[in-house]
């Protein structure tokens, strides 16, 4: 496939998501995915090695079937689009093993197989921490029903972790930047939160 048939292709998927998750308002966004992408290309300059198609396509379509949004089963939402636009098999399969190694509840702990995977969870991950990640936890706490104190948990259940869980030298010292910014930010939470209970 030619370059610029790939590029017409991550065109075509851009629009896709801004269409699939068009109204969504709780961190899962279209957004996110975009995000998740542009970190991608950040992350690939690092790695030449890697296949920036298949990274990107990834990326863009990493959450189309996540099971917090959507029904499907086996990468539906995905694997249709990849089938659409004439992809073979083989990358197919490739790209939904890149998908479904990106969620950190069921891959808390793992390497992806590939440079591809590795960048692409990392990509992810990044998008969960810093400022975006803190102002995507209370987003999603709002929609989900969760109080601040639940949302703040989630701190301590993934997002502080996520640092010591990247794959690439390059995601670390983004991942180092913004895990920092997520100790001060709780610092300072704690401290507006203080309540004198004789006052």
């Amino acid at each position: 496939m030619d370059l610029s048939n790939q590029e017409g292709i991550i065109c075509k998927a851009i629009e896709y998501v801004k269409t699939l998750f068009s109204g969504n308002s709780d961190g899962h966004d279209a957004n996110h995915t975009l995000r998740v992408y542009k970190n991608v290309q950040l992350l690939l300059e690092s790695y030449p090695e890697a296949d920036s198609f298949i990274s990107s396509l990834s990326a863009l379509l990493h959450d189309v079937d996540d099971h917090k949004l959507f029904k499907t089963q086996n990468n539906d939402n995905a694997r249709n689009f990849l089938q659409e636009n004439g992809l073979s098999e083989e990358l197919i399969e490739n790209i939904c093993e890149i998908i479904n190694s990106v969620s950190f509840s069921k891959n808390k702990g793992k390497t992806p197989r590939t440079i591809e995977g590795q960048i692409v969870q990392d990509a992810d991950r990044l998008d969960a921490i810093g400022a975006i990640g803190i102002a995507r936890t209370f987003a999603y706490g709002g929609r989900a029903g969760r109080s601040l104190e639940d949302s703040i948990q989630h701190f301590y259940d993934k997002l502080l972790l996520l640092k010591d869980e990247m794959n690439t030298e390059a995601a670390l010292k983004i991942a180092m930047e913004r895990h920092e910014y997520m100790e001060n930010f709780l610092k300072e939470y704690f401290e507006e939160s203080i309540i004198d209970a004789e006052n």
